[in-house]
């Protein structure tokens, strides 16, 4: 239980929560950048305990959440075409795109298949050579490892009939999206602990500095989050009162190195390189995604098969769509303040990605709080 049982205890929490109301003197409003936090805090009621002058906002930290519509419209078509196996991870198979989803067009015929690695995709190529296998690879700076791992292989192997449609993304760049935005009312983050363990506490600090932040690394536990919390309102306040820079925190020092994971970073760097990468509710942000390197095109499906990306119609039914998503995913409202939340829109009949997810922060005021949170929105 070590490492577990002592972030949930309740004295702790208490005298976490004790020492929050005693250094806070003004309204802070503070971001969590990761969907398992996001549940966290609404699992175990912690924003609710907080003092009256903290407000946390949910951000883009759910990576089937952030995923554009028109990649996931890109998906389908792929799936769609004869001779193709489209896999990708449970969650992004009910994900809306513009007119249907992944699980709809698996039961119009399509090959869609769960996998719970992008090795297991590579494994299938093998087993089923007759078919174009293609892995729809979504996910953060945690993830990309693992897909750049499954290209390295299935070039070692010469599987002529794998390749990666790539989604993946990076943090920071949407992190200063965010604080770019004139309608940014983030003053400090929370930044996702496992994201960290992989790039290292050292690449947020030019983010710091620029936008003058303070971003504390933290965990996933009820301790963890409070105790990141309260790390980032300490710096907050140092600043108001005394004008003190603040700097990057690692709340999360049993898991996180100022280096990363140096092994999986150059795992990444020799198969993905940074480019322009679309996000849903925040637009186009310049190196925040990942992809495949020019010695590595072979695996890339989208110059394999020869894709074009879907253009979005904007008078179409995803700008139609009721659905605030892109307003929750950058803090700028919450779940319930959706009118269609727990009411047109459930886990059962998503309007957007964040009730799909089991990282979406829609989905964690559902399974937490279901329609009792709408209610006490109003």
């Amino acid at each position: 239980m070590k490492y577990l049982a002592e972030f949930r205890d309740p004295e702790r929490v208490r005298h976490s929560v004790a020492e929050l109301a005693r250094v806070t003197t003004q309204q802070w409003t503070v971001m969590e950048i990761c969907g398992g936090q996001t549940h966290a805090i609404v699992r175990y009621g912690l924003d609710q305990l907080l003092p009256q002058g903290i407000e946390l906002v949910h951000g883009p930290g759910c990576p089937v959440c952030v995923t554009p519509i028109e990649e996931i419209d890109q998906a389908i078509a792929v799936a769609l075409l004869p001779g193709v196996t489209l896999c990708s991870f449970g969650d992004m198979l009910r994900v809306p795109g513009t007119d249907t989803d992944l699980l709809q067009a698996r039961a119009q015929g399509a090959d869609v298949r769960v996998v719970y690695s992008p090795l297991d995709a590579v494994e299938l190529a093998l087993a089923e050579p007759e078919r174009d296998v293609v892995f729809f690879a979504v996910g953060f700076e945690t993830t990309t490892p693992a897909s750049a791992a499954a290209a390295l292989r299935a070039k070692q192997l010469g599987i002529a009939n794998f390749s990666l449609l790539s989604s993946h993304v990076r943090v920071p760049p949407a992190m200063s999206a965010i604080l770019s935005s004139d309608e940014c009312r983030v003053d400090g983050f929370l930044a996702a602990g496992h994201v960290c363990s992989v790039m290292g506490s050292a690449e947020y600090e030019p983010l710091c500095d620029r936008y003058q932040v303070p971003i504390v690394i933290t965990g996933f536990e009820p301790l963890d989050i409070l105790q990141g919390l309260l790390a980032c309102v300490k710096q907050l306040e140092a600043r108001a009162a005394t004008g003190a820079a603040v700097h990057v925190e690692n709340q999360y020092t049993r898991a996180v190195r100022e280096s990363g994971n140096v092994h999986a970073q150059a795992l990444v760097n020799e198969v993905f390189e940074r480019a322009p990468r679309n996000w849903r509710g925040l637009g186009s942000i310049e190196q925040s995604g990942f992809e495949l390197r020019e010695g590595y095109a072979q695996l890339d499906a989208r110059r394999r098969l020869q894709l074009e990306m879907p253009s979005l119609d904007p008078q179409g039914k995803a700008a139609a769509s009721p659905c605030i998503a892109g307003r929750v995913l950058r803090g700028l409202e919450k779940p319930a303040d959706c009118p269609c939340f727990a009411r047109e829109c459930t886990p059962e009949t998503p309007l957007g990605a964040p009730m799909v997810s089991s990282e979406g922060a829609c989905a964690a005021y559902f399974q937490h709080r279901g329609r009792s949170s709408q209610e006490a929105a109003r």
